[in-house]
């Protein structure tokens, strides 16, 4: 099965329970015959015919567009599955589905025709630059199609004039969360300098010659001022990114506010334990040493931000932890919006997949199932729906991760301990991430080992990561495993030959069953809550005061400084 759009609701989330059938995917017809061998190709789609070749798809010699990242909104394409089969092979739609990272996509066809493209649409203009810079923050550049001949793409610009109806002035800000909060000093983004996209909501940007992040949203500000709004109140700690050190605003077209488009924040050159990690411990660059320092550092910081903030961290993974100069663990990443499934705890996972199936579009799933989630997530956080559509942004104290929200204060300390163990293994293991590929992200490195196997891990920390982990469950990956760019049955005795009704059949069995066990648990928490026989910590995990005493008494006793 090839990976789309498509494959999130039909395999990835739990929608997948409640398709009973596969709906044939455009561009697929024809690529292989019922016993799942190859089909001949007609000529009208072959690639040997001259009207389906590209023109080329080398590196433009002066290029007046970069791909930064294909989680940028910036640029939109046509979803992969409305594609044809030729389209997505040449162009390596599939591939671009999952790769995320800069140095990957550039090299992919696709960049390469997104380029070529925006190259002869800028050329078009008189003043390409005065017509860019007078369109509103967050425009969207949208092709309208995908031909194999660029001339032949049509452009559109979508303006978001609607965006800044959301984003908030220095007033607005000022007012909502009173005068005690001192907000950072105002640059116009005229000023700023962008120099590479990291990711879709972090830019490396240039101020006067210095090096900052950018932290900027075209879309939701609601995320970005609550994220903001957090770090302006932190108490200050060495491992917890420092206090936001601009705002970065622009006037809006129409009327006379300025608004908050983002803010700046301390630029670390590394980057991201994500990249570092897996090639440090090949290698043997990772001390036991190092790696203790960074296990003491996260935990501290974390303990730090519970304590001192009274909320939850629910982004913990190496791609928020960030590489300083002196090679000290810095988290980063406020917006509380939450990690995929196969980062997070379970009992976080079962409101989650009641929050996505009570949310979902009413094509995925059919509207009584939709409504029965929906009264039963509104059982478990009154209010959740209007907290989540609500686009204005309203200072709500406790952000809009309605699945965290729904937990109480210890129940969400053991599911943030859970995510630690995780990060733990990972920098003790030296990989990317608990999984070997994950379904719908590859990393530069994959890893070459599941969670929770060991081969570098010291035995004392073995132990504390399998208690801190008590109560995980399989994920999706024991059953569906991505190969390349084509997802397969795990246990085939030939994966690439799995047809995507088995693939779809089997997520829609391993769902049920998922969602099955998440309604057990939530019946018998609810049960027990009124009985007070409920434990907050019912796996029993220990907590965050009790995980760095002991890395501490392990790093001493064995020996390491």
């Amino acid at each position: 099965m090839e990976l789309s759009p498509h494959v999130i609701n039909s395999v990835i989330h739990p929608t997948a329970a409640f398709l009973a059938d596969l709906a044939p995917v455009a561009g697929s017809s024809g690529c292989t015959g019922d016993d799942g061998t190859a089909a001949p190709i007609p000529w009208e789609t072959s690639q040997l015919n001259p009207k389906n070749r590209i023109n080329s798809l080398a590196p433009l010699e002066s290029p007046l567009w970069r791909i930064d990242g294909c989680t940028s909104i910036d640029v939109f394409i046509p979803e992969l599955s409305t594609q044809t089969t030729l389209v997505r092979d040449l162009l390596e739609l599939d591939r671009a589905f999952h790769t995320k990272d800069r140095v990957r996509l550039s090299r992919l066809a696709i960049s390469m025709h997104i380029l070529r493209r925006l190259q002869t649409w800028t050329k078009s203009f008189s003043d390409p630059e005065r017509y860019l810079n007078s369109l509103p923050f967050g425009s969207r550049i949208i092709f309208r199609d995908l031909s194999l001949d660029i001339e032949q793409i049509e452009i559109v610009v979508a303006q978001t004039h609607s965006l800044e109806v959301y984003q908030f002035s220095v007033p607005q800000l000022q007012a909502a969360w009173g005068p005690d909060t001192i907000l950072p000093p105002c640059i116009d983004i005229s000023d700023v300098r962008i120099i590479e996209q990291i990711h879709d909501s972090t830019s490396l940007v240039s101020i006067n010659g210095k090096l900052w992040i950018l932290k900027a949203l075209t879309s939701f500000p609601k995320y970005l001022y609550h994220e903001l709004k957090l770090l302006l109140a932190m108490k200050p700690h060495p491992n917890i990114i420092s206090r936001p050190a601009h705002l970065v605003t622009k006037r809006i077209i129409f009327g006379s506010k300025r608004s908050v488009l983002g803010f700046t924040l301390e630029y670390h050159h590394h980057g991201t334990l994500r990249d570092i990690v897996p090639l440090l411990g090949p290698s043997g660059s990772s001390t036991l040493s190092e790696q203790f320092k960074w296990a003491i550092q996260i935990t501290s910081a974390l303990r730090h931000y519970r304590e001192t903030m009274g909320t939850f961290y629910p982004d913990l993974r190496l791609d928020n932890i960030v590489l300083s100069a002196t090679r000290d663990a810095i988290m980063v990443d406020f917006e509380q919006r939450g990690v995929w499934c196969e980062f997070a705890a379970p009992e976080v996972n079962c409101i989650e997949y009641i929050r996505i199936l009570a949310t979902a579009s009413d094509d995925d799933i059919p509207a009584g199932v939709k409504q029965r989630y929906a009264d039963r997530m509104e059982q478990l956080l009154p209010g959740f729906e209007l907290l989540l559509e609500r686009q204005q942004y309203t200072n709500p104290p406790g952000g809009y991760n309605v699945s965290w929200l729904s937990l109480s204060p210890r129940e969400q300390e053991a599911a943030e301990v859970y995510m630690l163990a995780r990060v733990l293994w990972c920098i003790f293991e030296g990989v990317s991430a608990p999984q070997k590929a994950t379904i719908w992200v590859s990393y530069r490195w994959e890893s070459p080992l599941q969670f929770p196997e060991y081969r570098r891990t010291p035995p004392p920390v073995q132990r504390l990561i399998d208690q801190c982990t008590k109560g995980r469950r399989a994920t999706l990956d024991s059953k569906i495993v991505r190969q390349d760019s084509r997802l397969a049955l795990r246990e085939s005795p030939d994966p690439t030959q799995s047809h995507p009704e088995a693939v779809h059949r089997t997520a829609r069995d391993w769902w049920r069953h998922e969602i099955s066990w998440a309604e057990d648990y939530l019946e018998a928490r609810d049960r027990m809550k009124k009985s007070g026989e409920w434990n907050d910590n019912p796996y029993g995990r220990p907590g965050l005061d009790e995980v760095l005493e002991r890395l501490h008494v392990m790093k001493s006793d064995l020996g390491i400084p």
